[in-house]
């Protein structure tokens, strides 16, 4: 899709809504063009106002698939991640964002595509066309996944247990998966408050690691879950 369609405003935003919904979506030069400058924009602003210090950026992969992983306690939290990413690779980012929240709502739905690229993610029905989709996106080279295992943001800044999915996912996979640990964004955009606040904001990236020796059962996923779940608490350090 090299540009949204232009017919009669009905179709056109009846289209647009289906495009918007669907994954994986057609290409768009527009919305690419469009989620790079906003990228560029964010940057700055989460530079000055938030002061946002990124450690550990020399473990993203230079290229080939791989998988952040994260703890989540801000709608600030996606853009931070994306923000350690080159321009480059932004619109092969993909990060998963609950269906049920975030394409319940138009103007929700708009801003998490054009912006940040997100992927329907459904925590409840349809988990595992959910994992399905995500293992396709994965198999793809070249592409980024970011994951919040917690499954929602966190009150009051506390990593919460990691849910077993991210581990059905990636056990007995060689994908390189980069534990990532955020500091501050729970103060800079609670849950429940809508305005940010002139807060710091700390990104580490932790070194890659895969779980290709492990069996893609109920025990290697649960080692995974607990593994990724340490492995973001020691960040925090």
């Amino acid at each position: 899709m090299e540009s949204l369609p232009h017919k009669s405003s009905g179709n056109t935003v009846e289209a647009m809504g289906r495009w918007l919904r669907e994954f994986p979506r057609e290409p768009s030069r527009v919305c690419d063009a469009f989620r790079s400058v906003a990228a560029i924009v964010l940057r700055g602003w989460l530079k000055v106002y938030h002061r946002l210090q990124i450690e550990g950026r020399e473990n993203l992969p230079v290229d080939g698939s791989c998988v952040l992983v994260a703890n989540h306690s801000s709608h600030l939290d996606t853009i931070c991640l994306m923000a350690a990413l080159p321009l480059r690779r932004l619109n092969h980012t993909f990060p998963a964002a609950a269906a049920d929240y975030f394409f319940a709502s138009a103007l929700r739905m708009v801003v998490a595509v054009l912006v940040v690229n997100a992927l329907p993610f459904h925590r409840r029905l349809h988990l595992r066309s959910s994992l399905e989709t995500c293992r396709r996106l994965l198999a793809s080279k070249g592409n980024i996944l970011i994951l919040y295992p917690e499954g929602t943001r966190s009150s009051d800044g506390r990593s919460e247990t990691f849910k077993s999915g991210v581990g059905s996912l990636l056990a007995g996979t060689n994908i390189p998966v980069l534990p990532c640990h955020l500091d501050g964004a729970e103060r800079a955009l609670p849950k429940c408050c809508w305005i940010p606040r002139p807060r710091a904001i700390r990104l580490r990236i932790g070194r890659p690691r895969d779980y290709r020796s492990l069996q893609r059962d109920k025990a290697g996923a649960s080692f995974v879950s607990h593994d990724l779940e340490q492995a973001v608490r020691e960040l925090s350090n």
